[in-house]
């Protein structure tokens, strides 16, 4: 059975890929947390949390082009803190944070399913599921061009409620903003950084993709960009159109801002959400097997992962493995539980890559796409700072 990967995947794609990850289906929700903190300054919290993330992504950016491996965060800890179990042990916790991740988002997905079409939720939930994991075996450029189709329909989805917002009559605030709130700001910064993780997901498709040195970073900025642009506009249309108290004390806050903007039905923005949760799904699958095939490279009792099928070239067992993880989380109870510590995860491995950076540009400083050696420091203490405030229940 093949070992390698087949090298399938362009610029326009992986970007595709980085923004639907991180747009996914939390925009729908999170803009009204970000208003409750900040009110009609919640846009400027979207871009400080952009800013926030830079450091970080560069960090990737960088790390990708030294060690453009699947496993990408266990492989820069490896090389950049030399610890094998370390390296074992977040690889794993990625792999079980996609895993939770995906099956929480599966749930709220075929919930909104079947709140539109009249059809039971737990075959729904298995027949979504099963059909995403058979796009992910079948092959890399499929699951990516779906992925990407989803990705367009999410933006436009966003694009429509961004007209509405700027077609409705400006609330008070809007029209008469009260002085900024610098506290709820650093609270909505913080609040809006966990909408950008995802860009981290790039690195671990850099052996399917066609030049990796050259792409990889490039994707990674590319997303981040993006993906700002995106939080911005949308947050503008949102504190625009509707009171931010009245965003906040909502679970559907653009369905708000497209009903005061257009006095339409946004029950299509239901269906729209349905297409950004398979996104996600799908998404996390592909990663997550993957970083189940790069682990298998050099860890013995992992090492039946390591294979590509010789006929898709994807990483069969890894994907099945995970899709079953996936649907099994799903059907259970906790899940939502669970996946709120995939945030907390997550940032301790944005600690650990930014030290991994640190360490190696003191050993080797030369690299193909360079930072300034402020930057890990910078991407070090953003991701602890954000860590603490979360395991202290502020976000």
């Amino acid at each position: 059975m093949a070992e390698a990967l087949k090298r399938r995947i362009g610029l326009g794609l992986l970007t595709a890929y980085g923004v639907g990850v991180m747009v996914g289906a939390g925009i729908y929700v999170m803009v009204g947390a970000v208003a409750g903190a900040a009110g009609v300054w919640a846009p400027l919290g979207f871009l400080v949390a952009g800013l926030i993330a830079v450091p970080s992504a560069l960090s990737y950016a960088e790390l990708s082009t030294r060690i453009p491996e699947a496993a990408g965060e266990a492989a820069f800890v490896q090389q950049g803190l030399g610890l094998r179990w370390l390296s074992v042990a977040v690889g794993l916790a990625i792999v079980l944070a996609g895993l939770v991740s995906a099956a929480a988002v599966l749930r709220g997905g075929t919930g909104y399913l079947v709140s539109v079409l009249p059809v039971p939720f737990t075959p729904a939930l298995l027949m979504l599921g099963a059909g995403l994991v058979l796009v992910a075996v079948l092959g890399v450029l499929e699951s990516l061009l779906l992925a990407a189709v989803f990705t367009v329909v999410e933006l436009a989805g966003l694009v429509l409620v961004i007209y509405a917002g700027m077609q409705a009559v400006p609330v008070a605030d809007w029209s008469a903003p009260p002085d900024m709130p610098f506290t709820g700001l650093a609270l909505a910064a913080l609040l809006a950084f966990f909408a950008f993780i995802g860009f981290e997901d790039i690195v671990n498709m850099a052996e399917e993709v066609d030049n990796p040195v050259r792409t990889l970073p490039r994707a990674i900025l590319l997303s981040l960009v993006i993906t700002s642009l995106v939080y911005v506009g949308v947050a503008v249309a949102a504190v625009r159109a509707v009171p931010a108290a009245e965003l906040a004390s909502t679970e559907r806050p653009l369905a708000l801002v497209w009903a005061r903007g257009t006095g339409g039905d946004p029950a299509f923005l239901s269906m729209i959400a349905v297409f950004a949760a398979l996104n996600g799904v799908l998404a996390q699958i592909v990663m997550a097997a993957r970083v189940l095939f790069g682990l298998g490279r050099h860890t013995g009792w992992l090492a039946i992962f390591h294979h590509a099928h010789p006929r898709f070239g994807t990483p069969f067992k890894a994907t099945v493995l995970v899709g079953a993880g996936v649907l099994a989380a799903a059907l259970a109870l906790p899940v939502a539980v669970l996946a709120g510590m995939t945030s907390g995860v997550l940032l301790v491995v944005f600690a650990l890559v930014n030290l991994s950076l640190i360490r190696l540009k003191q050993r080797a400083p030369e690299a193909a796409f360079r930072v300034g050696p402020w930057v890990p420091w910078l991407g070090l203490l953003t991701a602890l700072g954000a860590l603490a405030l979360s395991l202290a229940g502020l976000v």
